[in-house]
């Protein structure tokens, strides 16, 4: 385990700061991984297999009809299957900007769709918003170290810039889904 530390400035001009080992961070991004991630597998269960009280792909399949999406059963599959997967990447930290822009992606769905709501759940934005916006700060922050990234070449160095194209690839794919609803 690396002894690196990460020097934070004090709230004082005078002050030197203190350092907080690099591990404690990862652990943080790890448990907030684990929390969305599994959040999200979840939810795509319900669409998939009605499971958790869900609809399965029948029930949702209505849903997204209703909520004047083309081809309601096919569109419940892809978000179920988004929300499942990228809840999984996310949780394990693999493909871990890919997973973040499949969550994000489907979230700005759930949050058009209920947009007249208001801010507070049940029909408001709230759960949607703050998940959809923890999944960007993964994107953007990176796995950390405990994390199936760091087995991965490309993604054992996390780069601000794969986590920024990954969330403006869902904005651009989120937003192509919703022109697609009537």
């Amino acid at each position: 385990m690396s002894t690196a530390t990460i020097t934070a400035p004090g709230p004082g001009a005078n002050t030197t700061g203190h350092t907080t080992p690099t591990h404690t961070y990862d652990l943080g991004l790890a448990l907030l991984r684990l929390a969305v991630g599994l959040t999200m597998a979840a939810h795509g269960t319900q669409k998939l297999f009605g499971w958790f009280g869900g609809g399965g792909l029948d029930g949702t399949g209505r849903f997204f009809a209703m909520s004047g999406y083309p081809a309601g059963k096919a569109m419940a599959a892809i978000a179920g299957l988004s929300e499942t997967l990228g809840g999984l990447g996310l949780a394990v930290g693999l493909l871990t900007p890919l997973a973040a822009a499949a969550v994000v992606g489907t979230l700005i769905n759930a949050i058009a769709v209920k947009w007249g709501g208001g801010f507070f759940a049940p029909k408001g934005i709230e759960y949607e918003l703050l998940l959809a916006l923890s999944a960007t700060a993964l994107a953007l922050t990176g796995p950390g170290r405990y994390a199936l990234d760091r087995l991965v070449p490309v993604l054992r160095t996390h780069r601000l810039a794969y986590g920024i194209a990954a969330v403006v690839l869902a904005l651009i794919v989120s937003g192509g889904v919703l022109l697609t609803r009537s």
